[in-house]
């Protein structure tokens, strides 16, 4: 058998891993500096949980558990797919953070103080077509808070976009809109029974244009004199010029003036990258009410690399009225492959080994293994070689771990005390006593 991972999926080289600990590590203390606590949910949620939050589309891309035991003697007399499904699968992979966040919030309702503010990075799984950027595993670092209105929480979760890519060193224009806009343009284009269309639609406009969009709207049956009028108000550039053409909407209206809210907070803001208001920003997910997020890098081509919104009606899915929520995701794998591109990531070897011990012969090694115990003890990374073969062999070894230092070890060495202390970026070496090597190694 020829060994393989299902399509959509990766292995990481211990280099990859580092660099990725690095994203999350960075994002974790901009999280928790903004006052955000740890949680984390199961891999896999109940289908109930999962299907019917993502729209028709998001549905068709969750990834199913199938049951275990003899559920097919029962499933065969079934004749309907659905039941089908629900008989042999009562179980998915989280498609995102957010859903099981909101189930987390209902169930731990009594244990938790409102308002709640949690960070999350676990990954996630959808069945999308693999391609540069896209993933079926893949892990988000979200930050939610649910439990108030304030639309503090929008100006602060623009703000942890802003320092965390700052700190990546990754420069994004952060786009801003409401989902109350959208409705406004549903409702003065006469086709707010046809909301899901209109807003999947213009979600699509980066990828397939005005007159992809205008062709998929006409697609789902709305007029020819809708789709102007829509296309019409797409055309505004700024809050100004949108307010008039949305006068008539009383919700197109009140999302104007959140934005306006929202973005005369941020002008009081030192921020580093450009936060922009975008009319065509519309989020696929269902359950967005209010304010939505988008990020793009500017300096390579990748589609969203995070996104999130307002979901005030999240929870009452699960039985909990009443209870806002607002949050973004950072899309780890993305941004990896940006800061890849890029040339972004500083150097790892911190984390990585620091100095490979060598020795000529038995009684060498073991004196060897006394040395590594001091280094470790003093918090250097360091390991021996496990036996005294022949030296190319253990330099080799060394040279593909890419130590850089090394220390050998033979009868001189073991007789002196002052150990072959060799830098392998230079080639200088010398001899010195643990002590002194510690000293080294940490300046």
């Amino acid at each position: 058998m020829k060994p393989s991972i299902p399509q959509g999926t990766r292995d990481f080289s211990p280099e990859q891993v580092n660099k990725r600990n690095y994203i999350f590590s960075t994002l974790r203390k901009v999280f928790v500096k903004y006052g955000y606590q740890p949680i984390e949910t199961p891999t896999m949620e109940k289908l109930s949980t999962l299907t019917g939050k993502y729209g028709e589309e998001g549905d068709r891309l969750l990834f199913k558990v199938l049951n275990s035991g003899d559920f097919l003697k029962k499933a065969t007399a079934l004749d309907n797919a659905k039941k089908l499904t629900t008989q042999i699968c009562d179980k998915g992979l989280r498609y995102d953070l957010t859903v099981p966040f909101a189930r987390y919030v209902v169930m731990h309702k009594n244990d938790i103080t409102f308002p709640f503010k949690r960070y999350q990075i676990q990954p996630v799984w959808r069945g999308d077509r693999p391609q540069r950027g896209r993933y079926r595993e893949f892990y988000q670092c979200d930050v939610d808070v649910v439990g108030t209105n304030s639309l503090l929480n929008e100006v602060e979760l623009t703000q942890i976009y802003d320092e965390g890519f700052a700190r990546l060193g990754v420069n994004v224009t952060i786009k801003i809109s409401n989902r109350k806009i959208l409705a406004g343009i549903a409702e003065v284009a006469g086709i707010s029974d046809q909301f899901m269309a209109m807003t999947i639609a213009i979600d699509k406009l980066d990828k397939i244009g005005i007159e992809g969009v205008r062709k998929e709207m006409l697609g789902h049956a709305i007029s020819e004199e809708s789709v102007a009028k829509v296309e019409a108000i797409l055309q505004a550039k700024n809050l100004d010029n949108l307010k008039p053409l949305l006068a008539d909407s009383e919700v197109g209206t009140k999302g104007c003036e959140e934005l306006s809210t929202v973005f005369n907070y941020l002008d009081k803001v030192e921020l580093t990258n450009k936060v922009i208001f975008d009319i065509t920003l519309a989020r696929g997910l269902t359950y967005y009410t209010g304010t939505i997020f988008e990020v793009s890098a500017n300096d390579a081509k990748m589609g969203s690399i995070g996104g999130g919104g307002r979901y005030d009606d999240l929870t009452g899915i699960f039985g909990m009225k009443d209870v806002p929520g607002v949050g973004v995701s950072f899309g780890a794998d993305r941004i990896y492959d940006v800061m890849e591109e890029l040339k972004l990531f500083p150097d790892t070897s911190a984390d990585s080994i620091q100095v490979i011990l060598l020795a000529f012969d038995q009684e060498s090694h073991d004196y060897a293994f006394g040395a590594l115990q001091k280094l470790r003890k003093a918090a250097i990374n360091a390991e021996l070689y496990p036996e005294p073969v022949k030296f190319k062999k253990q330099m080799k070894y060394a040279n593909a771990r890419k130590a850089p230092f090394i220390i050998i070890v033979g009868e001189q060495e073991r007789t002196s005390g002052l150990l072959t202390f060799k830098d392998m970026q230079s080639g200088e070496q010398q001899k010195l006593d643990i002590e002194s090597i510690i000293t080294s190694i940490k300046s």
